[in-house]
């Protein structure tokens, strides 16, 4: 799903191909389709912190008479920045999977398409587009 295979290339962890290279379903469904997955991100934060709060818990204790409840805050602040490109790839991936779910005959079926194609709406030097009626844009 990402061109770049190792996620810690920071430059080149959200960057992925334009279709499926299996199926060619498009990966951008409409314009600003991603920000969405901040939403996601934010909730699988969450449960991670949720879950390294507990996992605290049970293994060590929590009490603030002796620092180990900020002890699992800087613990968990680390987890979370060490884990958050893996966050922000698995939070695309979920992202996507609700917009498109799997679909076992993918190659008698069309992929799913939402109204119009984000290329259509940028010109490749930046400016607005203004609509031709019966022409290509560009």
């Amino acid at each position: 799903m990402f061109t770049q295979p190792n996620p810690w290339k920071l430059r080149q962890t959200l960057k992925m191909p334009e279709t499926c290279p299996e199926c060619g379903q498009h990966f951008e469904l409409e314009v600003g389709f991603w920000y969405g997955t901040g939403y996601v991100s934010y909730g699988l934060s969450f449960f991670l912190s949720v879950f390294s709060f507990l996992a605290w818990w049970a293994l060590v204790g929590i009490s603030t008479e002796d620092s180990r409840f900020f002890w699992w805050m800087g613990v968990n602040a680390v987890l979370l920045v060490g884990m958050q490109p893996w966050i922000m790839r698995l939070s695309r991936a979920v992202y996507l999977y609700i917009f498109v779910s799997y679909d076992p005959e993918y190659k008698q079926t069309a992929v799913r398409n939402f109204d119009y194609e984000t290329g259509s709406y940028y010109r490749k030097d930046g400016g607005a587009l203004e609509e031709k009626e019966g022409k290509d844009l560009p």
